[in-house]
């Protein structure tokens, strides 16, 4: 309903544009006071394991000097990628399935923020990876799956974690050179206006070029996968897109992240990747961060 609302208020604005006429005071406000808020400096990524935190926690967190959002990226973790003895699929476990099937006050609530949702998937110990599909017809054929979820939950895009696939498993083949490139390829054709994603971890991360043919910059964004390091990560050539700082808000110390993001902005990279947002007021972390990024304290909203 409050998606509905707010369509409404914009388009019945860009209705009094276009006629000249203009939308009443009160309107006005409440449109102003629920368009997103923009910031300037790196955008800042979350992921939230939704097995034991709410992905709402992304939208409490707003900067102090002019009430943007902190979190840019929310990326729910996670999917698996599995294997049913013949074909790898797409699955959801209990809590992944519930945020979903909720996308009304899970996800849409953080959209109309301006924060982008993102699917992240990663291995399920099956012997199923993103990097050893035997051909470019079952690269694809799971490329259409994921494109499926984006599209049925309207979700922003999907981000890849090479983690836990378990290659050889279950009598699975090892990592190829193309099902990796074939995947995004595929991928990217069915989402052309979605945002694709790269943790920079395990065998898919290290063959990113096939036969000529270069994924690198098909990628969005890419992050290191070590958090409290600074590595800068296979993927797209402008640092814009890169996060070479990762930080864990249960395992990284609040200086080191206050380290890395002053790094972040004096090298000029354009992502500062974060994990493990939990249900906890993490404010007061975040603002050690937020300083060097943005120049501003956080603020929790609940």
């Amino acid at each position: 309903m409050k998606r509905r609302t707010l369509l409404s208020a914009l388009a019945a604005g860009t209705a009094a544009a276009a006629t000249g006429a203009a939308l009443p005071a009160a309107a006005a406000e409440s449109a102003a006071k629920r368009r997103p808020r923009a910031k300037t400096g790196p955008i800042t990524a979350a992921y939230i394991e939704v097995n034991n935190y709410s992905m709402l926690n992304a939208g409490k967190y707003t900067l102090a000097t002019n009430g943007a959002q902190v979190i840019d990226i929310a990326l729910i973790f996670a999917a698996n990628i599995n294997y049913d003895g013949t074909n790898a699929y797409l699955h959801f476990n209990d809590q992944v399935t519930n945020v979903l099937n909720n996308v009304a006050t899970q996800i849409r609530p953080l959209q109309q923020k301006g924060i982008k949702v993102l699917l992240s998937v990663l291995g399920n110990h099956q012997g199923a990876g993103f990097a050893n599909f035997p051909d470019q017809a079952s690269a694809d054929a799971f490329a259409q799956q994921l494109a499926d979820a984006v599209n049925q939950y309207g979700l922003d895009g999907i981000d890849f974690d090479d983690e836990y696939a378990e290659y050889g498993n279950n009598g699975t083949g090892q990592p190829n050179d193309f099902s990796f490139v074939y995947l995004v390829q595929a991928l990217r054709a069915k989402l052309p206006n979605k945002l694709i994603t790269l943790y920079d971890i395990g065998p898919a991360s290290d063959r990113l070029t096939y036969n000529g043919q270069s994924i690198a910059n098909t990628f969005d964004y890419a992050w290191n996968p070590y958090y409290g390091t600074w590595g800068v990560p296979s993927g797209p050539t402008d640092k814009s897109r890169l996060s070479p700082a990762a930080v864990s808000y249960t395992a990284t110390s609040s200086s080191t992240a206050a380290s890395l993001a002053q790094r972040t902005v004096d090298e000029g990279y354009g992502v500062f990747l974060t994990y493990n947002l939990t249900d906890s007021n993490t404010a007061t972390y975040m603002t050690a961060f937020t300083q060097k990024l943005y120049g501003s304290a956080t603020v929790y909203k609940p």
